[in-house]
């Protein structure tokens, strides 16, 4: 039977990447998203198909298995995280609250509904990040998000046994949301990064999908963290 993948955040940056591989490889693949624009470049482009739902609302998590049916695997690279990066003396928290419900509600959701919708030899990936282990100024809770998933995903790999859940950590990965962040310096501010590295360069979109791809295909990892990082935690 074809395998058939989940990608909630799968129509751009590490989540469309994966799902790019995972087509190249023959596989299902199903991305879910909010943007339907996206969605409907990432249909046309590689041929997927693509419900439009919000991983901070149970009800689309819900109606996006009732529309999958069973598959064998489910991953969320989802993350509305630009409220997040506040100073703690200032923090506004109703600002951050969606990321609070993609990182953590959304893949505690994905797991209660999509855990019985698993073939066997099934599994879950939650996306974290090296904020969780090298946390900068204003990102509090984006460490802490970040940092949670490592114990979610093991509490449920005991909970939901013989499923298999696991998260892979990026460190800095070259993507649009850099502009975001570091605006007009955000060439410098990779480059700068990808000197300190071990691995001598920042990291591809690519390289987080293959980490992914790896968890899913290794039966005998469950409750673990895979830092891609390019040696971020060491520096």
């Amino acid at each position: 039977m074809q395998e058939h993948v989940v990608i909630v955040g799968g129509s751009s940056g590490m989540g469309r990447a994966l799902a790019e591989e995972l087509v190249a490889q023959g596989s299902e693949v199903t991305v879910a998203g909010r943007s339907p624009d996206k969605l409907d470049a990432v249909r046309r482009e590689l041929g997927v198909q693509t419900v439009a739902m919000d991983i901070g609302v149970e009800e689309d998590i819900e109606r996006l298995f009732a529309t999958t049916g069973k598959v064998n695997h489910i991953v969320t690279t989802a993350a509305d995280v630009g409220g997040a990066y506040q100073p703690i003396s200032e923090y506004d928290v109703n600002a951050a609250r969606s990321a609070v419900d993609s990182k953590l509600f959304g893949p505690l959701l994905l797991a209660k509904h999509g855990a019985s919708m698993l073939e066997p030899g099934g599994s879950i990936v939650f996306t974290s990040g090296i904020a969780a282990y090298r946390p900068g100024p204003r990102a509090s809770l984006l460490a802490a998000l970040n940092g949670a998933l490592a114990s979610l995903a093991a509490a449920l790999a005991v909970e939901l046994a013989p499923i298999r859940v696991n998260v892979v950590s990026p460190g800095w990965v070259d993507t649009t949301i850099w502009q975001d962040v570091a605006g007009d310096a955000a060439a410098a501010t990779l480059a700068a990064m990808a000197a300190r590295l071990p691995a001598g360069r920042i990291g591809r979109t690519q390289d987080i999908a293959a980490a992914i791809i790896a968890l899913l295909r290794n039966g005998f990892i469950t409750g673990t963290v895979l830092h891609a990082d390019g040696g971020h935690r060491l520096v």
